[in-house]
């Protein structure tokens, strides 16, 4: 079942940044990659450049499989880290829009706790 409309889920902490295609319902996954799969050294993960090679890694399967519309979800870390995406998500983005897929809409996904966990200690702000 090929359609012409797909989800792309980007996950981008500082540290790596992952890529997921799905349908969509975004139940079936087509496609995933992320900046460890395509940069030999480990600190270079979190980077654009890998960012930027694993959307276009992705964009060509999504054109195999006959999606060329898509809706892009980023997300960052969230909970007690950082509300803030990576510095990956804006190479995905704009990699993905180089290599022929044409967005609908971004969205930010971003979990934000309503007071939920306590941060850490250093975190709390000093006392006096």
């Amino acid at each position: 079942m090929a359609t012409n409309k797909g989800i792309i889920h980007i996950y981008a902490s500082h540290n790596n940044t992952i890529i997921l295609l799905t349908d969509l319902t975004g139940a079936e996954t087509i496609a995933k990659s992320s900046g460890g799969e395509v940069v030999k050294a480990q600190h270079k993960e979190g980077s654009p450049y890998a960012a930027m090679k694993a959307a276009e890694a992705i964009a060509e399967k999504a054109k195999d499989r006959g999606i060329y519309e898509v809706i892009v979800k980023v997300r960052g870390q969230g909970g007690n880290k950082s509300n803030s995406p990576g510095s990956g998500s804006e190479a995905t983005i704009r990699s993905l829009t180089r290599n022929g897929l044409i967005i609908k809409f971004i969205e930010n996904v971003t979990p934000i706790p309503h007071d939920g966990c306590r941060k850490k200690k250093r975190f709390r702000g000093k006392k006096k």
